[in-house]
This record gives C-alpha cells, sequence and structure tokens, in this order.
C-alpha cells in the first residue's frame, strides 16, 4: 500500500489536534473529490513498518486526540489488507484515544455486507473506529457549513455503539469522540 501524505497534526479531520492519514487509491473518483491524486494506487510514499512506528510514536502525546484515515479510499481491497493489523496496533497502544475514517462507500450496503472486500478484513477495521464518515463526496449536494463532511449525503457514524446496537447511530458533534 501506498499512502499520499502524512499530516502529523490535524485539526480539519476530526475533532482535536490529530495525527492524519491519507493513503493512495480510490475507485469511486467523485466528481470534484478534494483529493484526485489519491485515487492513484501507486501514489506517494510505500506505508512500510518504519512509517507505521513513526505514526504510532507520533500519536503518544497527550495533545494528541486521536487518529484519522482517509484517502484515497481506507476500504479499498488493497488498502485495508494493510491498515486492518495497523488499525488494531494503534488500537491497542491508544485505547483512549478517537479513532476515525473518512471513506466513500456505504457503511450498511458495501461494509457490513461484504460488497466492499474481505469482509472479515473490513469488520477488524470497523470495530477499531470509534467513527465512521461515510458516503460518496457529490458535488450538488455540497455544503461548506457542515462539520467533518463535504456533501449532505455524507454521515458521521459512532461505530462501536452502531455495531453493539446493531442499528445506525449517529454522533451529535456534542461530545468529542
Amino acid at each position: 500500500m501506498n499512502y499520499a501524505t502524512i499530516k502529523w497534526y490535524d485539526v480539519s479531520n476530526g475533532p482535536g489536534v490529530r495525527v492524519s492519514l491519507y493513503v493512495s487509491g480510490c475507485r469511486n473518483h467523485c466528481k470534484n473529490c478534494f483529493n484526485p491524486e489519491t485515487w492513484d494506487f501507486g501514489y506517494g510514499q510505500p506505508f512500510t513498518a518504519e512509517v507505521e512506528d513513526s505514526i504510532l510514536d507520533a500519536m503518544a502525546p497527550e495533545y494528541i486526540k486521536g487518529f484519522t484515515l482517509l484517502g484515497g479510499d481506507p476500504f479499498e481491497p488493497e488498502n485495508a489488507e494493510v491498515l486492518a493489523p495497523f488499525m488494531r496496533k494503534m488500537r491497542k497502544r491508544y485505547p483512549e484515544k478517537s479513532l476515525w475514517c473518512f471513506t466513500g462507500y456505504d457503511y450498511e450496503r458495501d461494509l457490513l455486507t461484504g460488497r466492499q472486500g474481505d469482509h472479515d478484513t473490513v469488520l477488524k477495521i470497523l470495530r477499531c473506529l470509534d467513527v465512521l464518515v461515510d458516503g460518496r463526496f457529490v458535488e450538488e449536494l455540497k455544503d461548506l457549513n457542515l462539520r467533518f463532511r463535504g456533501s449532505s449525503n455524507q454521515r458521521i457514524i459512532l461505530v462501536k455503539e452502531s455495531l453493539k446496537r446493531d442499528k445506525l447511530i449517529f454522533w451529535d458533534g456534542d461530545k468529542e469522540q
């Protein structure tokens, strides 16, 4: 897997100061995507063990509130295969920090059903997440007033609660996740 960039002090992709990993590779190709260079799976640099360790170490300071995965798309099968064990390491090492992920895929239709990639791998990632922002960016539904989303069709899902209750639970923005 390749990654496009790492933002070591990101305040745009989840609450608080976060470390964010932008993976390479996306088949959604949303019209007017803010990151079209990340559609290419070969874009950027290899995601090596050294890069993993750098990210894990960067998460240590107390002022870092969480980690965010985006891209590209973390749930492309090529990416998910690499990210599942990494996210398990992240969750184990930092159980108190919030883990967010952005995907163009739909939580119920694509991720929970196994339509997108290996179902077990997808579930391994989902079980590590606190929050998932799902859905393709839709230019016609673009709204600059939305928090942590580009278009109004995208949803902010509390993953652990949704999996536990077997129904969608949405983030209300009042509690930091």
